[in-house]
């Protein structure tokens, strides 16, 4: 009986524990709950136990459901992979590469790897958005690209594959002659509340109501790192900035860098990861593209 088990089958119980309800399960199958209540029967009669007790007036998983859980994951997850595998290895070399860089990406890193790219593959166009928060997502899951560079969003989309890359610091920085150059350092986050910081916006609307690294209720939201950088330099505003963008700048003094305090366990900083759909990894070249960007 074992061995008549399905994949199927394995997903639709993951899905009814997933949802908490058959019905829940069958929405986001797309199938009858009645399909959902007999794919399940069927399973637990292959099995030979009860997967869910079904008393209540929600289906619970039952200890051995709970138990074999994990594996059927497992299961779908290495039949996950071996599907994208085959789907690569079926498409060959990519006819083109688009990729999604955030925009706090080292540039002298973005920009070798790009050129490397063109020796390598040079009959293969490389199309690059280079974009902030969500908006370096976006593209990833309308499936205009292949490969996204995410850092300043420090969230996984749902249906996606992560890989590190590299860490970017991060500094906090003011014009000389700001009024927090001259508090005392580390500056207390109620003070720098007291003044307009600069951040970048989300151009799409994956982050909306919702805010990355604000400390002020006063703000100005730039969808430029450029024009957030000149803003800086001009004084109208505090805000953090890359360090391999401001370096220069904290050198010749045209930027001064300033201490925020920072609750526990915070950091400045980007964790740079390049991540793909699941069910449709990078080809050949994506995946030497990725392999470049972690060379620094």
């Amino acid at each position: 009986m074992l061995d008549a088990m399905s994949m199927d089958q394995l997903r639709t119980f993951i899905a009814a524990a997933d949802e908490g309800s058959f019905s829940a399960a069958g929405r986001k199958l797309r199938r009858a709950q009645s399909v959902v209540s007999t794919t399940l029967a069927n399973l637990e009669q292959q099995v030979g136990f009860a997967l869910f007790e079904r008393t209540g007036r929600y289906p619970q998983l039952t200890e051995a459901g709970r138990a074999l859980l994990e594996q059927a994951r497992e299961a779908a997850n290495s039949m996950d992979a071996f599907k994208a595998k085959a789907r690569t290895l079926a498409e060959g070399l990519e006819p083109e590469l688009a990729v999604a860089v955030d925009v706090m990406f080292p540039i002298e890193t973005l920009t070798a790897a790009v050129q490397a790219f063109h020796q390598a593959f040079p009959a293969t166009p490389l199309r690059l958005y280079v974009e902030a928060l969500g908006a370096v997502v976006q593209p990833l899951l309308d499936g205009n690209c292949r490969v996204a560079i995410i850092g300043s969003l420090p969230e996984i989309p749902p249906g996606c594959v992560s890989e590190f890359l590299l860490s970017v610091a991060a500094v906090a920085v003011v014009a000389p002659g700001h009024a927090l150059t001259l508090a005392r350092q580390p500056i207390a986050q109620a003070e720098t509340a007291r003044h307009v910081q600069l951040v970048l916006t989300d151009r799409s609307t994956l982050t909306a109501g919702r805010n990355f690294g604000v400390m002020s209720s006063q703000t100005w939201r730039l969808a430029d790192l450029g024009a957030k950088h000149a803003f800086l330099r001009a004084g109208l505003g505090w805000g953090y900035m890359p360090l391999h963008m401001v370096e220069e700048d904290l050198r010749t003094g045209k930027l001064v860098r300033i201490e925020v305090q920072m609750h526990a366990g915070q950091a400045p900083g980007f964790s740079m990861h390049a991540i793909h759909m699941k069910d449709h990894p990078p080809g050949p070249a994506g995946r030497w593209f990725v392999n470049r960007l972690k060379l620094t």
